[in-house]
């Protein structure tokens, strides 16, 4: 009896190392093929956003990394800038919405020089199937709504859903997921307007070897 069980647990015990390495080589193995998935998927949402024709600069390098916290949601965040003929023209802002129904929300969202919204693009979330997610463009047009639209003041009382008495459609049965990135893309597109000059010359630091401490506030260096 005792040997059987001791017999059971080591084919138990060999099982859950040949599974356990199997994951770990799993992962070692397509971890550059899913790096190189999602950076082309973000160079497509780039590229939608701030089309060929806008810049004749590599969007994916030109990357600031910025410590926002409280307007981009996140302790820090990249910022991808447009550039043509050298002079700059538009900021592709990413952002996270942390009071979405079920999450965060990562987006990004476009301005050109004069702050006005060239687009927004939902890159992540969790929101409930059918309700929350026509936040994603394949979903419904409604983040189209963004487009054109500029931030007059920091609490812009127009940047908010109908129900709240704003400009923006709220969803059929679903009032938090497009209220919760409003909100979020408001603050990302007052601090862009804010700060253009500063994000467009700071450094190209998404990529240095320690990120944490790259990431600047522009804020503080303006000041």
């Amino acid at each position: 009896m005792l040997k059987n069980m001791q017999k059971n647990g080591f084919i138990l015990g060999a099982f859950a190392i040949a599974a356990t390495s199997l994951v770990v080589a799993t992962q070692y193995l397509t971890a550059d093929r899913i790096e190189e998935q999602q950076r082309s998927e973000l160079l497509r949402t780039l590229n939608a956003l701030i089309p060929a024709a806008q810049h004749d600069n590599d969007l994916y390098a030109d990357c600031t990394l910025i410590a926002a916290p409280e307007a981009l949601g996140a302790p820090q965040q990249p910022i991808y800038r447009s550039r043509l003929d050298g002079q700059s023209n538009a900021l592709a802002i990413r952002a996270t919405a942390t009071d979405g129904y079920s999450g965060n929300i990562h987006f990004l969202v476009a301005i050109n020089v004069n702050g006005q919204v060239q687009g927004v693009r939902v890159l992540q979330h969790r929101e409930t199937p059918g309700l929350g997610d026509k936040i994603e463009l394949k979903k419904s047009d409604w983040v189209l709504s963004f487009d054109g639209e500029r931030v007059r003041s920091e609490n812009d009382s127009r940047w908010a859903v109908r129900r709240d008495n704003g400009m923006f459609d709220q969803f059929t049965g679903a009032t938090i997921t497009p209220r919760a990135l409003v909100n979020a893309v408001r603050k990302a597109v007052w601090y862009g307007q804010e700060n253009s000059q500063a994000l467009f010359n700071a450094p190209a630091n998404c990529y240095a070897e320690n990120p944490e401490i790259a990431a600047i506030d522009v804020v503080e260096q303006t000041e």
